[in-house]
């Protein structure tokens, strides 16, 4: 059975993934006036489930709206003990090394992850785990924030898919791991 973690994520100009405050308004400096999703819907038909962090959880806890995702997420934590029960059919707490986690989640029938969160996909390169990474850039400088790609033990070689352009000033790149 094919099973593949994908990335999807916006970064600054200079790689980070938020601001110096943590902040993400700075993802909406473009005018988007027709909601274009740049490719986020085409990924959700392409994915089982949704792998994300505690940071990101709480992130999208935070956002104040009705829970946005229709296909399952899993809530990478070792310091969360429960998700909060407005969430309890849509969430899903897991923890443990990567290959426990992501095994208990192919064992459900989830093969096609989509890997969310700085931290999280920090650890799933680390450990060589990515095979697909999507990453659109927002021409913005922040100076400063949370950096996407930090900490990588060794050189991770990728082949670039394709590069679209979103909104005349979005640069989105596809790329696939080299193995």
């Amino acid at each position: 059975m094919t099973t593949k973690n994908i990335v999807f994520i916006a970064t600054s100009l200079d790689g980070y993934i938020a601001d110096k405050e943590g902040g993400l308004d700075w993802l909406h400096s473009i005018p988007n006036p027709d909601n274009n999703d740049m490719g986020y819907g085409a990924l959700i038909k392409r994915v089982d489930a949704i792998v994300m962090g505690r940071n990101t959880f709480e992130t999208v806890c935070s956002f104040g709206i009705d829970w946005p995702y229709t296909i399952p997420v899993f809530v990478l934590s070792t310091t969360l003990k429960s998700i909060p029960e407005k969430y309890i059919k849509q969430v899903q707490l897991v923890n443990g090394s990567l290959t426990e986690v992501l095994n208990k989640i192919h064992n459900m029938g989830f093969n096609n992850l989509y890997i969310d969160g700085g931290t999280t996909i920090q650890s799933f390169l680390k450990e060589d785990l990515i095979d697909e990474m999507i990453l659109t850039t927002i021409p913005v400088l922040l100076g400063g924030g949370a950096h996407l790609f930090t900490n990588i033990p060794k050189e991770l070689e990728f082949e670039h898919v394709k590069s679209e352009l979103f909104l005349n000033h979005i640069v989105q790149n596809h790329y696939k791991r080299k193995r």
